[in-house]
């Protein structure tokens, strides 16, 4: 583990390769699971205030879960999470042919809102566990993201690099900056 500030970050985004590879696993993420994905507070109420903005990007399905349960739902560990169609892919899952992908990106992306999507699903497989003293950043790894392991390791491309963009909407350019000398550090002076 590494201590950045309040951060404690695992080894293994530094010593693991990722990089999405969509056509082998269709978004599967999105699509498999026992809850919606984990929200924020202020995601919360964001997904409440521009759900009426992101509705016509939804499928039927979808829309329904939304009728009955609402822009997000509190799971059995007590977590606000985005509803699920049955039990089974994200009420925000649209598909393209057989991959899964976010309707609220896709409305974010058109202009439609102001929310990109979820920060558990744009940091992932980054899981934030929440301590007494600040926060843990570590890698899930999950079976069905195999083929993300594979591309990014033929890539060259370490987790963390894969995910600049949310690490920075979330903690800033200099907290990635600090990660970049970490991985210099650790990894490129072996």
């Amino acid at each position: 583990m590494i201590q950045i500030g309040e951060k404690i970050i695992s080894r293994e985004l530094f010593e693991n390769h990722f990089k999405c590879h969509l056509e082998k696993c269709e978004g599967n993420c999105c699509v498999f699971g026992d809850s919606g994905a984990p929200l924020e507070d202020s995601e919360a109420e964001l997904m409440s205030a521009e759900i009426e903005k992101i509705l016509p990007f939804m499928r039927a399905e979808g829309k329904r879960a939304i009728r009955e349960q609402g822009a997000w739902v509190i799971d059995k560990d007590g977590d606000k999470v985005t509803p699920l169609v049955g039990r089974e892919e994200c009420a925000f899952v649209i598909f393209d042919g057989a991959i899964a992908r976010c309707t609220i990106e896709q409305a974010y992306d058109e202009g439609a809102i102001s929310f990109r999507k979820p920060i558990s699903c744009h940091l992932y497989p980054i899981r934030v566990s929440k301590l007494k003293q600040g926060i843990a950043l570590n890698y899930h790894q999950w079976s069905i993201c195999e083929p993300a392991r594979i591309l990014g390791k033929k890539e060259g491309v370490p987790v963390f690099r894969f995910l600049k963009d949310p690490i920075i909407r979330v903690y800033g350019e200099e907290f990635y900056k600090e990660l970049e000398i970490v991985y210099r550090e650790l990894i490129e002076k072996r």
